[in-house]
């Protein structure tokens, strides 16, 4: 077992699946005393985790918890998501909550953990998104906000150093228990797992242990800094539809 962070309290936003639940149990791995939160209590147990009922978006829920917390090391903000929606399917109030999830309701709970991490000298991680560097379409108001939770981590890290280190993971495609919604069955997976140069999607383990990379002493010299998690990228679609004869 890895016991780098031994000693540490970490909370894991949405942690109780997917992800979330992939960078809790590479925490636990790494020694910490792990919370996750969520508006429900997952499906299948994390007995390695604490869960605990919060909904990020509610503030003043969020000023509560964060209150009758004696310690906090390090945050990963983690929750959000978003269902497919292409823009004119929609009215502005709908994507706004898109928004609300996934940009707002980090900002709500990192500065609620403020104090904490700063007693501490913690560490906050971002779970940021391909989608907020790329065109996003079916998903533009996530992609957008994921944009910006990159741009917010980098203040918030010039703003709360040198006390507060604060980072982002900018992950690619990520095979979870509800992939299949995304990509279609294992036939799908496979074929969107061919368009990754690495040759496979992400694991939430992977994702897992770049967070712990973050947090820990190993990277203690790294703030304001986008790590890509995402197996090389994609590949430029021009290269496929190009008639140029690859032999000259």
């Amino acid at each position: 077992m890895d016991n780098s962070l031994r000693g540490r309290t970490v909370l894991v936003t949405g942690g109780t699946r997917g992800v979330g639940a992939g960078v809790a149990r590479a925490f636990a791995e790494a020694g910490a005393e792990v919370l996750v939160c969520a508006r429900r209590p997952p499906e299948v147990p994390l007995p390695e985790a604490r869960f605990v009922s919060l909904d990020v978006r509610d503030a003043d829920a969020v000023r509560r918890f964060f209150a009758g917390l004696d310690r906090l090391d390090v945050l990963v903000n983690n929750a959000g998501g978003a269902p497919y929606r292409l823009l004119a399917d929609a009215d502005a109030e709908r994507h706004a909550r898109v928004v609300e999830l996934n940009l707002l309701a980090p900002l709500t709970v990192s500065l609620a953990a403020h104090d904490h991490l700063r007693r501490a000298k913690g560490s906050i991680v971002m779970i940021g998104s391909v989608s907020g560097s790329r065109p996003s379409p079916g998903t533009a108001a996530y992609g957008a906000a994921k944009a910006g939770l990159e741009n917010l981590a980098r203040s918030m890290a010039a703003e709360w150093a040198p006390e507060v280190r604060v980072n982002t993971l900018v992950v690619g495609m990520v095979h979870t228990e509800l992939a299949h919604l995304h990509y279609g069955g294992a036939d799908g997976v496979r074929a969107v797992a061919r368009t990754v140069p690495l040759g496979r999607l992400a694991l939430p383990a992977d994702v897992g242990a770049a967070a712990v990379f973050l947090a820990s002493d190993a990277a203690a010299y790294i703030s304001g800094a986008s790590l890509s998690v995402h197996g090389g990228g994609e590949r430029p679609a021009f290269l496929d539809a190009a008639t140029v004869d690859k032999e000259t």
